[in-house]
């Protein structure tokens, strides 16, 4: 099930566990993709805290969140790019997206094979995805205080094993959320040091989190079949103009 939206804007913005959290996530990934200009980005789950540094030089930037989960205008200060979405039916053409970033929206899905089938359709030719879960082997996912104890946690073969499976073909992989998850002093003193170390690890000693970026394959692989996609959506809901 998807957590509540007012949930997720809490943990990530108004307590010091989630800021960290964000810094992690937002820096890990901005060295697999450090800039989008002149392109189309799309964030699906709670993905809004990830976005924000591609706001200046993207040609767009949409933030979709599920209808279980609930909307919030984002980004605050700015014209509000967040739309409320059906899980498996976005409002978007098909193959206009150049990046999607998946964050607490793969692990909470009822639905996951439909929605990897929406994530095939609406990425453009060779478009890029960072699927963004939570380390079934970690101590986020352990912690039901976190967003990151919710929904199903995966290991990095059992993300890229369903990847392939939906027509994408992984081609990075990195961890992070080295921070332990505790709000004790001790611990929020020691997380910058802690993330430090922890990115010289191996992969395969990921943190609270994996994140996986995969390509788009146009053609499907030698001996299956093509997938029946459901039909474009054409053009792009219109949000709200109000932002907090």
């Amino acid at each position: 099930m998807h957590l509540d939206v007012q949930d997720l804007r809490n943990f990530y913005y108004r307590s010091a566990l989630g800021r960290a959290a964000q810094q992690s996530l937002r820096s890990r990934m901005l060295e697999l993709w450090p800039e989008a200009k002149g392109q189309t980005v799309v964030g699906y789950g709670f993905a809004a805290p990830l976005l924000r540094p591609y706001l200046g030089d993207a040609r767009r930037v949409i933030a979709l969140m599920p209808g279980p989960q609930g909307v919030m205008p984002w980004p605050a200060g700015l014209p509000n790019v967040s739309v409320l979405t059906e899980e498996t039916l976005w409002p978007l053409e098909t193959g206009h997206v150049d990046k999607l970033v998946l964050l607490h929206g793969l692990e909470t899905s009822e639905r996951v094979s439909d929605l990897l089938e929406e994530c095939w359709r609406v990425l453009g030719p060779g478009g890029k995805a960072l699927f963004i879960v939570p380390n079934r082997a970690g101590l986020w996912a352990r912690r039901d205080k976190t967003p990151f104890g919710f929904g199903r946690p995966y290991s990095s073969g059992q993300l890229e094993t369903q990847l392939r499976k939906h027509q994408f073909l992984p081609e990075r992989q990195l961890g992070a959320l080295y921070h332990v998850p505790s709000t004790q002093r001790l611990w929020m003193k020691s997380g910058a040091a802690f993330e430090k170390i922890g990115r010289r690890l191996p992969t395969i000693m990921a943190g609270g989190a994996f994140m996986v970026e995969a390509t788009k394959l146009v053609y499907p692989p030698k001996g299956k079949t093509e997938v029946r996609r459901k039909p474009a959506v054409t053009g792009v809901l219109k949000p709200a103009t109000d932002a907090i």
